[in-house]
C-alpha cells in the first residue's frame, strides 16, 4: 500500500515516514521544499503545502491511506478540508488520519466526517520536543527561565504521535475514534528540569518567572497579542485533559508510551550533552 504523509519534515511526520518505510510500505512524503527534506532513500517526496489547494491536484493519486494535519503555518487551522477531502476521495483513498493542532475541531475534521471514509483522529497534549526552546538556555547559562510552575502536563514523545498513526493507517478498528494521546507522566516545569540534569549528569537551575515577566517573554520571541491571550488561558486555566495520563499510545501501539528521560537521552546534544 501507498500512504501519503503531509508535515513530512515535521516532529511527527519524520518519525512516521520512517517507521512506515521500516514496516516495508511505500511512503509518498509532502513537504513544501523536496530539494532540503532529507528523508530516508526510497521515499517519494513531492513539492506541495495543504493550505495550498491547488498544489495538491496530483498528490493523493494512487495513494491508499492518508495522514493529514489540521493546521497551517503558525498552527492556524486550515480552512480548505473540504477542497482537500475532495481530492482524496476523488482519487480513491481508503483511510485517513488528522493530527489536529488545537482542542476545537477544525473545518478538515468537519469534512473528513462527511466524507465517509474510515478515519480517526489524533489529538496530542504538549510534544516533548517543545522543551528544546529551553535548549539555549540550559547550553548558555545552566539554567531555565519559566513560569506557572505548578502547572502539569503529560508530555508526549513525538514518536508515539507517530507510532499511533503508523498503526491506525494500516491496521482496521479506529473509524470514528477521537484519540487522546499522552506521555506516561504529568509533569510541571521544575520536574522537566530535574530530569533534564539527572540525563545530563549536571546542575540545572530554575529561575521562577511571575506572569509579567512570562507575557514579556513571549513577545520578546515575536508571538501575537492573539497568541500570547492563547497560551496565557491554558496556563491560568489548563484543560484537565492536558494534565491527565491516558493509555491510548499502549492500547494502539500495544507498547507502553515514551518516557520524557528517554526524550532528554535522544537529544542530549541539543541541551549540551
Amino acid at each position: 500500500m501507498t500512504i501519503f504523509v503531509s508535515g513530512a519534515t515535521g516532529n511527527v511526520g519524520r518519525p512516521l515516514v520512517e517507521e512506515l518505510l521500516a514496516a516495508g510500505h511505500q511512503v509518498r512524503a509532502l513537504t513544501r521544499n523536496p530539494a532540503k527534506a532529507n528523508l530516508p532513500a526510497g521515499v517519494e517526496v513531492v513539492a506541495g503545502n495543504l493550505d495550498n489547494t491547488d498544489s495538491l491536484a496530483e498528490v493523493f493519486t494512487g495513494v491508499t491511506a492518508a495522514h493529514l494535519i489540521s493546521f497551517g503555518d503558525n498552527y492556524v487551522p486550515l480552512f480548505n478540508g473540504a477542497e482537500i477531502m475532495a481530492l482524496v476521495k476523488q482519487a480513491g483513498v481508503r483511510k485517513v488520519t488528522v493530527l489536529r493542532g488545537d482542542v476545537e475541531p477544525s473545518a478538515l475534521d468537519a469534512a473528513v466526517a462527511a466524507a465517509g471514509l474510515d478515519h480517526a483522529y489524533l489529538g496530542p497534549v504538549e510534544f516533548m520536543s517543545n522543551t528544546l526552546e529551553w535548549a539555549e538556555s540550559i547550553t548558555k547559562d545552566g539554567l531555565v527561565r519559566e513560569g506557572f510552575s505548578g502547572v502539569k502536563s503529560a508530555v508526549v514523545h513525538d514518536a508515539d504521535i507517530a507510532s499511533v498513526a503508523a498503526a491506525v493507517l494500516t491496521s482496521d478498528g479506529h473509524t470514528g475514534k477521537e484519540y487522546w494521546l499522552t506521555g506516561p507522566e504529568a509533569l510541571t516545569p521544575p520536574e522537566k528540569v530535574r530530569i533534564i540534569a539527572e540525563v545530563l549528569g549536571r546542575e540545572i537551575g530554575y529561575v521562577d518567572l511571575t506572569e509579567a515577566e512570562v507575557i514579556e517573554q513571549w513577545r520578546a520571541q515575536g508571538y501575537s497579542a492573539e497568541d500570547i491571550g492563547f497560551f496565557l488561558g491554558m496556563r491560568q486555566n489548563p484543560p484537565e485533559l492536558g494534565a491527565t495520563v491516558a493509555p491510548t499510545v499502549e492500547q494502539v501501539t500495544g507498547k507502553p508510551g515514551r518516557t520524557f528521560a528517554q526524550w532528554v537521552r535522544e537529544n542530549a546534544a541539543a541541551f549540551g550533552g
